[in-house]
């Protein structure tokens, strides 16, 4: 059976879908979006599916698909609150897990006028994003094999921080 080499999680606007795809393109290996798969399932935008079914049904179906691309060979990007799931965090014990940091003042300033992520949308975006990043870190902490910050970092640095972690991880392995 065939696992994902490694798992992006992060709050909204930590960049999991960008840096899953350079990691994606630099490692040569295939990524698998679970938002896409959402999509591809519901034949709707996460958004629209998170509002017309509501957040506990949402997540019943993220649970499900997380699942399933856990079972796919390459890089997995997962939802910002796929960690929700004590189901999900159980299955990702087995796996290299990359915990995309991003400070909530560049989470805000990243996901600010999205209409995408009903689960942001508020009166005080800021206080709302804050509120739901400080619930969710210490479930993306858990998780984690390794940490990047994103906020202060390119793509390409990121990237590389990563691909840095994997070597040291790989030579590791071989001693």
């Amino acid at each position: 059976m065939a696992t994902p080499r490694l798992v992006l999680v992060g709050p909204p606007g930590a960049g999991n879908s960008t840096i899953g795809r350079r990691l994606s393109r630099a490692l040569h290996e295939p990524l698998t979006d679970t938002d896409h798969l959402i999509e591809e399932r519901e034949g709707d935008t996460c958004g629209n599916v998170f509002t017309k079914l509501g957040e506990p049904r949402f997540r019943e179906i993220e649970e499900e698909v997380v699942a399933e691309a856990l079972q796919r060979p390459g890089i997995v990007s997962l939802g910002g609150g796929a960690v929700l799931s004590e189901a999900t965090r159980d299955r990702l014990a087995d796996h290299d897990v990359i915990y995309l940091e991003v400070s909530v003042e560049e989470g805000v300033r990243r996901t600010s006028g999205e209409t995408g992520r009903p689960v942001l949308d508020a009166d005080d975006p800021a206080e709302h994003y804050r509120a739901l990043y400080e619930f969710r870190r210490p479930l993306y902490e858990e998780v984690a094999s390794f940490k990047a910050r994103s906020d202060s970092s390119s793509p390409q640095r990121v990237v590389a921080e990563i691909l840095g972690y994997l070597d040291a991880a790989d030579g590791d392995e071989r001693d």
